[in-house]
């Protein structure tokens, strides 16, 4: 039988397969996608890439990002935005990421368009977005927003009441606006993407507490006390039960502690149809870090006891994505003391990094494990029908991995143009050597692919009962 002649094929290494397999293979592909998997040394390509000693796992799906342009997080504005963002992608093994998108007014075409034409063109990943929901006009427009621009995924800040969410120039909202979000989200086969604090009594005890302490010396255990556990916790019991109530999915960002993630199991047996994120930062940091106020973050970094929890839920197979919430702020807007800085670091290029070595090697989290958390779940969950997993059919993105090889991030070595990394001085285990998008090198021998800028595509998606976590 004659040998098909591929594109390219992927030979020597070993392969995290969807079925929960991680066996060598020979991986085919032709043109953008994936067409043969098969036995060791038995496809022929016109260019054929000898990886052996390393592992190809599922491209990275990273389902919670924000782009911006300088110390503004509500959009991209330009090219460079994307473009070293999407360079920290593809040198920590991120394929895809979807974008949240702030506004104060209509998400209107010429808006939708302006930012997909700037992402395209600095980005060397691919990517989607998720929109802000905030006033009654962007309200009106969700069936609109889902059907003509394949964006299912809307977001709500819990905590806009009282002002607060005049910081990123968004109006108040309550449970009355929640609710009709929730409606809205259900009829057009969307997903509701919630960050849940109680901002009132947020409030209370972050004023009792700035009285005590107005220069903000107290750093991260003051954060984590001004927004503690059970204000998040709350608030997840209130919105799924609005969620359920109309029968809307619910994809919960950023689980930080126990006490949230006890809430979100409960509900999810009260049956509510629930997905859980939590973020690397919540696995790997706590309030006595060293670092101090540059870990600031909302929802707070929390108690050691909160990040055991997280890991032994993430290897039971409860929490069903690990993602990043991604912010390239400058480490300048840190300053101040802890109630002036600003929420949110850079994340995009440790995520898999983490997983391997803090999950695979340290607590001994299963690869395909891993892949399921950070690949398939956020592909399935968020309608990114071509990505997350090895298969036939799939869109050939991978992250291909030096299992054994230790190294340590430092400054130089990071690619976001926030300029630092909580991850500053540790030690991982676990690289990323080469990362492909649509069957193309971006990344290759630990060196960013000068002709990758503005391979990135936008991902057109759609949201289904079938798209439920695995």
């Amino acid at each position: 039988m004659a040998v098909r002649v591929l594109d390219t094929v992927l030979t020597g290494a070993k392969a995290v397969l969807p079925d929960g397999g991680v066996v060598e293979a020979d991986i085919g592909i032709a043109g953008a996608h994936i067409t043969s998997i098969a036995a060791p040394g038995t496809l022929t390509g016109e260019a054929v890439v000898d990886l052996k000693g390393l592992l190809i796992m599922p491209g990275v799906v990273d389902a919670h990002i924000h782009l911006g342009h300088g110390a503004d997080i509500r959009r991209p504005r330009t090219a460079s935005d994307a473009e070293t963002e999407s360079a920290a992608a593809a040198a920590g093994g991120v394929t895809t990421f979807l974008s949240y998108v702030i506004s104060s007014s209509a998400f209107e075409p010429a808006l939708i368009d302006e930012i997909c034409a700037v992402t395209a063109a600095g980005s060397r990943v691919d990517f989607g977005l998720h929109l802000v929901i905030s006033t009654e006009e962007q309200l009106a427009g969700v069936a609109n927003y889902a059907k003509a621009y394949g964006i299912p995924s809307f977001k709500v800040f819990m905590y806009c009441r009282g002002g607060e969410g005049l910081r990123i120039g968004l109006p108040d909202i309550d449970d009355g606006f929640l609710f009709r979000l929730a409606e809205a989200v259900a009829k057009c086969q969307g997903i509701l993407c919630p960050h849940c604090e109680n901002i009132e009594v947020a409030s209370i005890l972050g004023r009792r507490l700035m009285a005590a302490d107005p220069e903000g010396k107290g750093g991260l255990a003051a954060w984590n006390n001004s927004r503690p556990p059970f204000v998040e916790a709350e608030a997840i019991h209130r919105v799924a039960t609005l969620a359920r109530q109309s029968g809307t999915p619910v994809y919960l960002v950023h689980c930080t502690s126990e006490a949230a993630l006890e809430a979100a199991l409960a509900q999810l047996r009260l049956g509510t149809d629930l997905t859980i994120e939590t973020c690397t930062h919540y696995l790997t940091h706590t309030i006595d870090w060293k670092g101090g106020d540059i870990g600031k973050v909302g929802p707070p970094i929390r108690n050691a006891s909160d990040t055991e929890a997280l890991w032994a839920a993430l290897k039971a197979g409860k929490i069903h994505v690990v993602a990043t919430d991604h912010v390239h702020r400058q480490v300048a807007a840190k300053a101040g003391g802890i109630w002036k800085a600003s929420p949110g670091f850079p994340g995009l290029q440790t995520l898999l990094p983490v997983m391997l070595s803090e999950g695979y090697h340290k607590r001994g989290m299963p690869l395909p494990l891993i892949a399921r958390v950070l690949s398939q779940n956020p592909a399935r969950v968020m309608g990114c029908h071509a990505k997350g997993c090895i298969a036939i059919g799939r869109e050939a993105d991978f992250a291909i991995v030096d299992l054994d090889r230790e190294w340590i991030a430092d400054g130089a070595s990071m690619h976001s143009d926030a300029g630092f990394s909580i991850y500053d001085g540790w030690r991982f285990k676990g690289k990323v050597i080469h990362s492909m998008v649509r069957g193309r090198f971006v990344y290759r021998d630990e060196q960013l692919s000068a002709d990758a800028i503005g391979h990135g595509r936008y991902v057109r998606r759609s949201i289904s009962p079938s798209n439920a976590p695995t």
